[in-house]
């Protein structure tokens, strides 16, 4: 591959200070859509419409889920550091 092609990717990423912002919207959106597969599909079954039906609820679910992974995530990481014997 060309270099100008790591060049214009290398451009596209996003300062490190945004890291937890970046941690929160992926995990959301794969946490948030993998829950609303599950969900849906047990709450409605899976047939005509279910596509549908979990775009619905993801649309709601993705955005929740954002704000809850940046408010969770520092309680998260301490309890981490609390449960994990550090190596000496």
């Amino acid at each position: 591959m060309p270099f100008s092609f790591f060049r214009r990717i290398n451009a596209l990423r996003v300062p490190a200070r945004f890291t937890p912002f970046v941690f929160a919207f992926y995990m959301s959106s794969i946490m948030g859509m993998l829950m609303c597969l599950v969900i849906v599909g047990a709450g409605t079954g899976v047939h005509d419409g279910y596509g549908m039906r979990v775009w619905q609820a993801y649309k709601l679910a993705m955005p929740v889920a954002f704000v809850c992974v940046l408010i969770v995530r520092p309680l998260v990481v301490r309890l981490v550091l609390l449960s994990v014997r550090q190596v000496a």
